[in-house]
């Protein structure tokens, strides 16, 4: 065995961050004051499906989940929801979206993406109002699915 083959890959730390990396997945962020909806690809980063939401505490307990989760499903891009208002303008809550995305960006030294979801949470609730869902189990997924729409919007649009 070479000195040089215990040494982690150095070409990891020069990639092109706008590249796709193959065996890396990516994490759908649907961020709330109280909540965050967690999504993940699957490997191929054809498919989105949701993690369990993020109950918020505080901003150390917060980021040491989202740690624990890029490093159990191998993360290697982010996409955040950007709650743009229907005109297209930035307001209140897309500007704590940004803040939050260069936070990630910083913490974790990883691609994080903001993605317009202008109507992914309207659309989760009437996708679950339709599935005849009680209404507090409703509550319990729309994060989730919010994050599912959000990053499967996102890979749809990179497919193409």
């Amino acid at each position: 065995m070479s000195p040089q083959s215990n040494r982690a890959d150095p070409a990891r730390h020069f990639r092109d961050p706008e590249a796709p990396r193959s065996t890396e997945r990516l994490l759908g962020l649907d961020l709330g004051s109280r909540t965050i909806g967690l999504a993940v690809s699957d490997p191929l980063g054809i498919t989105a499906q949701g993690l369990e939401t993020l109950r918020r505490k505080n901003k150390r307990t917060d980021f040491q989940h989202l740690a624990n989760v890029i490093h159990n499903h191998q993360i290697g891009e982010i996409v955040i929801g950007y709650p743009l208002h229907m005109s297209g303008s930035v307001g209140t809550q897309a500007e704590k979206a940004a803040l939050f995305a260069q936070e990630l960006r910083e913490r974790f030294q990883l691609p994080v993406h903001l993605w317009d979801e202008r109507l992914s949470s309207a659309q989760a609730n009437r996708v679950l109002r339709e599935s005849e869902m009680s209404i507090r189990r409703r509550g319990e997924v729309v994060d989730r699915l919010a994050a599912v729409l959000i990053l499967q919007s996102f890979l749809d649009n990179r497919a193409r």
